[in-house]
C-alpha cells in the first residue's frame, strides 16, 4: 500500500483528515503527522511515503520550502498542496517546484480521498512503466554485452577519438575516465588430464563474471571463449598496480574451487592516455600468448616471456631447440586453440624459444619452415581438409622454404600460413555449431511460451556458456538471442490477433509474456503499433471487402 504522510498547522484540519478518510480501507497507509516543515522533514526522511499533503502556510518552515527540500532528497514522491490563499504566486511557485496538486481550503474528505486517489493512479502508472522499462533493458543485456565489445575493438583498433569512447562508453556503463589504466588479459581452461568438463568451465565463468560485476573502477569485457579483458583503471600507477593485484589473487582464489580447471593471464604496463590503452592491450597479449610456452596457472608480464628466451651464443645453440615433440604439441595447442589475433604474438615467442640465432642457418631455417609447414598440413588433415583448401600461395612448401631468406620473412611467411589455415579452422568450427544452433533454434520453437526463457536457459540445454552461445548464436543468425526470441514470439502473437477471438492479454500469456502491460510495450517497440491496432487491421480488411 502507498504511504501518506500530512504536515498541518491547524490541529483541526490535521484530525479531521486523519480521522475521517479509512486509510487502509482505501488501500494506503497514514504514516505520520506533523504541525510544520521543521518537524516534519525529519519523519518524512524517516519514513519516505510516497504522497506528502501539506499545508502551504506554516511556523518555522512552509509547505513552499519543505516541499522543496523534500524533493530534492525523494524526486519520486507526490505532494499535494494545501492553500486558503487562491493565489496565482502560491500555484506558480508550486508548479515550480514539481508540486502534483494545488488544492484549496477547505477541502472535504471525499475530495480529498478522490485527489489523493488519482495521484496514487499516477504513481502506479509510472511504477508500471519502470518495471516494463527495467525489464526490457535487462532482456537486451545481451545487446549491451555485444555493444561493449564492439566499443574495445574500436579503441583497439584505434577507430575512435578519444570524445567518442567516452562518450560511447558512458553510453554503455563503461567509464573510461581515469588517470592511469592496465589491461589484464584472463582466460580459464581444463587441465590436461583434467575429467573437468564443460560444466565446470560454465560455472567457474559465472563465478567470474558474476565477481567483475562488484569491481569498482575495474571495466571487464567478456570475450568468450576466450576468455577476459580487465580494464583497471587507478589515480597513480601504484593505485592500479595494487587494484590489478587483488584481482588477480581473487581470480586465483575463484579459481582454486575448480581443481580441474587451470588459467592463465597477461599483463600491460601502465598506460596514462586512452590512446596508449592500446598499447597495454597489446603487450598483454604478448604475454597472454606465452601461455604456449610456459607451465599454466600464471599470470604474466611481457618481460616475464623475454626471460623464458634469453639465450646467447652465434652458433646454432642445440639446447634451445629441445624436442621437436614438444614443439609439435606447442604448434598444435596453438593451432586449436589461439586466436588469428594472436598469430604474430605466437611466432615472436615461438622463435625466441628456439633462438633465433639460430636462423642464420640455412639449413636450419629450412629444417623449421618445413616442420611448421607440415604441422599447419597435419592439422588440416585432422580437420578433415587438405593444403588444397588454403589459398594458392600457402600451399607449395618448396616455394615457402624457398622465399623465407630471413627471419623476418620466415615469419611473415608462415604468419600467413597459420593465418589461412585458423580461419579454415574457424569456418569448420562454425559448421559444426550449425548443429548447436540448430538444437537451439528448435527448443526456441518448442519453448517460447516459457515465462523463464533466457539467453542462459538455452545456453544449459545446448551445454555452452551463456557467453560463448550469444557470440555463435549471432554469428550464425545475424540476430541476438532475445532479438531471435522476440521475434518468435511476436510472430506467433501476430497470428493469433489476426485468427483468433483471445484479448490481448490472453495472447501475450500464450507466446510467453505473462505481463500483458510488457508485451503490449514490447509489441509496439518492435512492431510500431499496439497490438489492439494490429488486431484492429483485420477488422479494416473486412470492412474494405
Amino acid at each position: 500500500m502507498l504511504k501518506v504522510f500530512l504536515v498541518e498547522d491547524e490541529v483541526v484540519i490535521r484530525n479531521g483528515i486523519k480521522n475521517n478518510i479509512p486509510w487502509e480501507r482505501e488501500g494506503f497507509v497514514f504514516a505520520g503527522e506533523a504541525s510544520d516543515g521543521e518537524l516534519a522533514y525529519p519523519l518524512i526522511m524517516k519514513e519516505k511515503p510516497d504522497i506528502l499533503i501539506t499545508d502551504i502556510k506554516m511556523l518555522f518552515m512552509d509547505g513552499l520550502e519543505l516541499s522543496r527540500i523534500v524533493r530534492k532528497e525523494l524526486p519520486q514522491i507526490k505532494i499535494l498542496i494545501l492553500s486558503g490563499y487562491n493565489e496565482f504566486d502560491y500555484a506558480k511557485s508550486a508548479i515550480d517546484i514539481g508540486v502534483t496538486q494545488y488544492l484549496l481550503k477547505p477541502i472535504s474528505s471525499a475530495k480529498l480521498l478522490e485527489a489523493i486517489k488519482e495521484v496514487a493512479a499516477q504513481i502506479e502508472k509510472e511504477r508500471e512503466q519502470d518495471r516494463v522499462l527495467e525489464q526490457y533493458q535487462n532482456e537486451m543485456a545481451e545487446n549491451l554485452l555485444l555493444e561493449r565489445q564492439k566499443l574495445w575493438n574500436a579503441l583497439i583498433a584505434n577507430e575512435l577519438s578519444s570524445a567518442e569512447l567516452l562518450e560511447g562508453g558512458q553510453r554503455l556503463g563503461m567509464d573510461f575516465n581515469a588517470p592511469v589504466y592496465q589491461v589484464l588479459l584472463f582466460k580459464v581452461m581444463p587441465g590436461d588430464s583434467s575429467d573437468g568438463g564443460p560444466r565446470e568451465l560454465i560455472a567457474v565463468s559465472d563465478r567470474i563474471a558474476e565477481t567483475a560485476e562488484s569491481w569498482e573502477q575495474v571495466l571487464t569485457i567478456d570475450r568468450s571463449p576466450e576468455g577476459w579483458i580487465f580494464l583497471v583503471k587507478g589515480g597513480t600507477d601504484e593505485e592500479a598496480r595494487e587494484r590489478l593485484a587483488g584481482c588477480v589473487d581473487r581470480l586465483k582464489e575463484l579459481v582454486a574451487e575448480y581443481p580441474e580447471i587451470q588459467y592463465f593471464g597477461g599483463i600491460g604496463p601502465a598506460a596514462h592516455r586512452l590512446g596508449d590503452i592500446r598499447s597495454s592491450y597489446q603487450e598483454a597479449g604478448k604475454a597472454f600468448a606465452g601461455r604456449f610456452f610456459t607451465e599454466p596457472n600464471q599470470v604474466i608480464c611481457p618481460e616475464d616471456v623475454a626471460r623464458l628466451h634469453q639465450r646467447g651464443g652465434e652458433k646454432i645453440d642445440l639446447s634451445s631447440m629441445g624436442s621437436r615433440r614438444a614443439e609439435r604439441e606447442r604448434v598444435d595447442r596453438f593451432l586449436k586453440n589461439g586466436t588469428l589475433e594472436e598469430v604474430e604474438n605466437f611466432l615472436e615467442e615461438y622463435f625466441l624459444d628456439v633462438g633465433e640465432q639460430n636462423f642464420q642457418s640455412l639449413l636450419y631455417r629450412q629444417y623449421v619452415v618445413m616442420d611448421l609447414y607440415f604441422s599447419a598440413a597435419d592439422f588440416l588433415v585432422n580437420l578433415e581438409m587438405g593444403t588444397e583448401a588454403l589459398p594458392e600461395e600457402c600451399r607449395d612448401i618448396n616455394e615457402i622454404v624457398a622465399d623465407a631468406t630471413t627471419l623476418e620473412e620466415t615469419k611473415r611467411l608462415i604468419g600467413r600460413l597459420f593465418t589461412e589455415t585458423m580461419k579454415l579452422r574457424d569456418s569448420s568450427s562454425m559448421k559444426r555449431y550449425n548443429a548447436v544452433i540448430g538444437e537451439a533454434r528448435t527448443f526456441i520453437q518448442e519453448n517460447y511460451q516459457r515465462e523463464d526463457m533466457s539467453l542462459n536457459t538455452v545456453a544449459s540445454q545446448v551445454n555452452i556458456s551463456p557467453s560463448y552461445f550469444s557470440a555463435i548464436f549471432s554469428a550464425q543468425t545475424g540476430q541476438t538471442f532475445v532479438e531471435y526470441l522476440t521475434s518468435v514470439r511476436l510472430e506467433k502473437a501476430k497470428e493469433l490477433l489476426m485468427c483468433t477471438s483471445l484479448r490481448t492479454a490472453e495472447i501475450g500469456y500464450e507466446v510467453g509474456y505473462k505481463d500483458s502491460h510488457y508485451f503490449s510495450y514490447i509489441f509496439k517497440k518492435v512492431v510500431g503499433c499496439s497490438p489492439t491496432e494490429y488486431k484492429n487491421r483485420r477488422t479494416d480488411v473486412t470492412k474494405g471487402n
